[in-house]
């Protein structure tokens, strides 16, 4: 599986990973930022890498042998992670970086159901061993339920016409099934975004609950990484976007944290040249501090 891993060289830049430290991965993916962190902490130091798809952390524990000693892998949602974190024992990491772009597997695995260029069962979940998948949703969901998630995750301003094709579709069990239904009410008008698109987006979100996830690992932030530790992250749409910058503004507010990029970090032009989808990366870091600073 070909993955492009999205502004490593940034990630590096502004993580600041040293040897002998100990740093977290929140979504390791296919390993790619965990393989680059493990290469700057030496043989005496630690990357924990966390994700909640156990196929992705199985390809990625494969793809880093040569540094195995160095790299420990944790399965489960940010929701759980202060948890599982403590249970380490680690005490507090000298950073954490969380990429929240969906992999390329993901994406492109016809199974995995989150993809329109192929058809294949609608599941949509990251981790497919529990909740509700995304042809749950749109079954078991009222037709104003549906419009108000595709509208507010989407951003999708046909959401009440999808909506309703929908709920007159149903059951609706598989991609193809879904893209027919929205193709049917909604128009191409761009050359870049298809019209399932938005639609895919939101009920992505609403299945894996990912901006509520977003927001336990924020919140999490103070039990995670010490002070000096710094934490960057990686977004792709506005949604995201908004939550970490104003969580970002009230830690800094607080004096928990110190804001590093006043602006965002977008990818370089020959990044977004090599790897189209990274155009919409937007990275942002903070450095945690203590209370009293």
């Amino acid at each position: 599986m070909q993955h492009v891993p999205v502004m490593t060289a940034e990630v590096l830049q502004w993580l600041a990973p040293r040897e002998g430290g100990v740093y977290l991965d929140a979504t390791c993916g296919l390993g790619s930022h965990t393989k680059a962190i493990a290469a700057h902490v030496g043989a005496g130091g630690l990357v924990v890498s966390n994700d909640r798809d156990a196929e992705s952390l199985a390809m990625a524990r494969a793809s880093v042998t040569e540094q195995a000693e160095r790299i420990q892998f944790t399965q489960g949602p940010f929701s759980s992670l202060a948890d599982r974190w403590k249970a380490m024992g680690r005490g507090l990491a000298n950073g954490l970086v969380a990429d929240l772009g969906v992999s390329r597997y993901q994406l492109t695995t016809p199974e995995r159901g989150m993809t329109f260029m192929a058809d294949g069962p609608l599941d949509m979940r990251m981790d497919r061993s529990q909740g509700e998948t995304a042809a749950d949703v749109c079954n078991h969901s009222s037709e104003l339920e549906l419009a108000n998630l595709i509208y507010e995750y989407g951003e999708e301003r046909r959401s009440r016409q999808i909506a309703r094709a929908i709920a007159q579709g149903r059951p609706v069990t598989t991609t193809g099934q879904l893209c027919r239904l929205i193709t049917q009410v909604t128009p191409r008008t761009s050359r870049t975004i298809a019209p399932e698109t938005k639609t895919f987006q939101a009920l992505r979100i609403a299945v894996n609950h990912e901006l509520d996830e977003i927001k336990a690992l924020l919140n999490a932030l103070p039990e995670l990484v010490g002070p000096g530790g710094r934490v960057v992250t990686i977004s792709f749409h506005s949604l995201e976007d908004r939550i970490l910058k104003q969580h970002f503004q009230a830690l800094g507010r607080s004096g928990q944290a110190r804001v590093l990029t006043k602006h965002v970090v977008a990818p370089s032009n020959e990044e977004v040249r090599r790897n189209p989808p990274s155009r919409s990366a937007k990275l942002r870091c903070v450095e945690m501090m203590t209370g009293e600073e």
